[in-house]
């Protein structure tokens, strides 16, 4: 691969950016200074240093994150706190992405990745990947309001969900309650649930397809999925 290429696709800059950054001197292959921007360099298995740094070259990345409150699920924002804002620089490179939303009072599993294709499958209605959350219900959710997730709720813009799965954990002043869902429209849950008459006061997100979140990870804490979690989400 051209050394500019590996380079770019390492988040180093446009290749224009890169060009420079070769022509000043400032890569490394094997101890080696390259000002050749179209030198073709196997990155797997040359070691190659950028401004003093050794790159760890890797194509896609695979995250896991317990995403806290009042960070949104985003890239770049202006005014807002974003999840890839609390990534370690070593990660900044590979512009990660996370799959899918939590609104940002939601918490719980996140994944990001940089795996647009693995994205698209784990996202798209065709292939009804399916959601775990639990939530603490305002008020108290009945037997009717199980039967109403699995014959699909009219939200207020007119739309019909897709049948959900509710189940009850605790019925009182104040309900707990898992719901398994294979949607992701805007603020889904919340929305069935107040069309219900109910308020969602506390979510979160447990499970996505075969990924489940791990307990271990505090809020806003990450770790990179392991080969088993990403071998079965790609089976998906």
């Amino acid at each position: 691969m051209r050394l500019d290429k590996v380079l770019a696709n390492q988040g180093f800059g446009s290749r224009k950016d890169v060009k420079k950054l070769i022509k000043k001197g400032k890569v490394q292959v094997d101890g080696k200074a390259i000002k050749d921007s179209s030198f073709h360099v196997n990155p797997n298995e040359s070691e190659i240093i950028v401004n003093g740094k050794v790159l760890n070259y890797r194509d896609y990345i695979y995250l896991m994150m317990n995403k806290p409150k009042g960070v949104i699920s985003a890239t770049h924002d202006r005014v807002e706190t974003c999840v890839t804002d609390l990534l370690d620089e070593e990660y900044q490179p590979f512009s990660l992405f996370p799959v899918g939303r939590l609104d940002k009072d939601t918490v719980g599993l996140l994944m990001l990745t940089n795996d647009g294709e693995l994205a698209h499958r784990l996202l798209s209605p065709q292939h009804h990947v399916e959601k775990i959350y639990e939530a603490e219900i305002k008020g108290l959710v009945t037997e009717q309001d199980v039967q109403a997730f699995k014959e699909g709720i009219t939200l207020d813009d007119g739309y019909v969900t897709k049948p959900a799965q509710l189940t009850i954990l605790d019925a009182n002043d104040v309900s707990y309650v898992r719901i398994n869902i294979t949607e992701g429209k805007f603020h889904q849950i919340r929305r069935m649930f107040a069309a219900l008459g109910h308020k969602v006061e506390e979510l979160k997100r447990l499970q996505m397809g075969s990924l489940v979140l791990d307990g271990a990870l505090d809020l806003g804490e990450y770790r990179e999925l392991t080969e088993d979690e990403l071998k079965h989400l790609q089976a998906h």
